[in-house]
């Protein structure tokens, strides 16, 4: 029995429906994503009920208010989930004072009531207020003058070290001090001296590989059939609002988009998503993936646990490339290509203008619309619908 299809996939196709341009109707975006009229229909009317705009049938007035009332829950838990969400976050940035006054504010700016914010974070309204008044105290005010006394001392001969910045800080800028203090405040500016050992970089190279290459750069003539080898990578693309980032699964055979995930963040939940949705999308076409190669680079969202954990629970085979060498992945990234020179034609205001147009792209220009020469000039739907018959039909 064919699977239901993903819900990333159907959210996609009811916003594309609800954007569509003048005289296009639901007949056509149901064609161009592959499904049918009443489908369509069926997910949008759902969809409607779930937003609120249309009420369930038969629902009485007990059921109207106690609606109402899980309604106002919900948005009171997504509120709480928003602030922990941006807490987490806001807390992790190192270039950031670990203060929660300032996200308190950013909350009330986005309609989070500060009673909310002030409950789920744990702290005092009052002295919230009383921070609004006067942002910046009067100790503050004379960390910015030793700092500012520091570092006209540092300029001047950047050879001395923080006790000797000290006492020029001291003696000609006018700011006493202790050597602790100095110290503080040169390491949080990151000012050494000059005849200090050197500081070594952070940055690191991608961690070691959790599977081999299975590919070895195969690209046309590993895969012989549906689902036997697919390559995955992240791509991102900017927006008024931030970036957007979108992990996709294409089928080496056909050339076809198999399953995608589009999010705000870069996690490994991305990648997993697209690979439950790839699989997903493939048990509704009646399909079985069981020892599919799944190729990907050496990126942490792919060698993550979760990621490999996906691989095992689907039955899949994880492949990953060398490092630093984009060649491993051609596959993948030529598809990249062509979806950034499609995506930089124009500006995106919003990141929802910017998913809608990404997957109508891909379900609408490039499965349906796009002849490759390897696949005799067919797209990879008619592709994957002529050789799928004819292998039905020899057995």
């Amino acid at each position: 029995m064919p699977q239901p299809y993903p819900q990333e996939f159907r959210d996609d196709v009811v916003r594309v429906a609800r954007n569509r341009e003048p005289g296009v109707t639901l007949e056509q975006v149901a064609k161009d994503f592959g499904i049918h009229s009443m489908t369509l229909s069926t997910w949008m009317r759902k969809a409607d009920i779930d937003d609120g705009t249309r009420p369930p049938i038969s629902v009485s007035g007990s059921d109207l208010a106690e609606l109402a009332e899980a309604r106002r829950r919900i948005r009171l838990l997504e509120q709480e989930n928003e602030v922990l969400h941006r807490a987490a976050a806001y807390l992790s940035q190192a270039n950031l004072p670990k203060r929660l006054y300032p996200l308190v504010s950013e909350l009330a700016a986005d309609g989070i009531p500060v009673a909310v914010t002030c409950r789920v974070l744990k702290i005092a309204r009052q002295p919230y207020y009383r921070w609004l008044t006067k942002p910046v105290t009067d100790a503050e005010y004379a960390q910015a003058y030793r700092a500012n006394a520091l570092f006209d001392a540092h300029r001047d001969d950047p050879e001395f070290g923080y006790r000797y910045l000290a006492d020029e800080a001291r003696h000609h800028g006018g700011q006493p001090m202790s050597a602790r203090t100095a110290w503080a405040i040169c390491s949080d500016n990151a000012w050494w001296s000059s005849f200090g050992k050197p500081r070594r970089s952070k940055a690191r190279r991608p961690g070691p590989p959790v599977h081999d290459d299975l590919v070895n750069r195969e690209f046309t003539t590993l895969a012989t059939g549906p689902n036997q080898v697919w390559f995955t990578d992240i791509t991102e693309h900017k927006t008024a609002e931030g970036k957007v980032y979108m992990c996709a699964m294409k089928d080496a055979w056909s050339g076809r988009i198999v399953g995608y995930s589009i999010d705000s963040r870069m996690k490994s939940r991305l990648a997993v998503n697209a690979l439950d949705n790839a699989v997903a999308a493939r048990a509704a076409q009646g399909m079985t993936v069981t020892g599919c190669i799944v190729h990907a680079d050496r990126g942490s969202q792919f060698r993550s646990r979760k990621f490999v954990a996906a691989l095992h629970r689907n039955g899949l085979r994880g492949s990953m490339g060398r490092v630093a060498t984009c060649a491993d992945n051609a596959a993948i990234e030529s598809f990249w290509a062509l979806l950034q020179n499609v995506l930089r034609r124009r500006p995106w205001a919003t990141r929802e203008q910017l998913r809608t147009a990404i997957v109508t792209w891909i379900e609408r220009t490039y499965h349906r619309r796009r002849r490759q020469a390897r696949l005799g000039r067919l797209t990879p739907i008619e592709y994957e619908t002529i050789m799928t018959t004819q292998t039905a039909t020899a057995a």
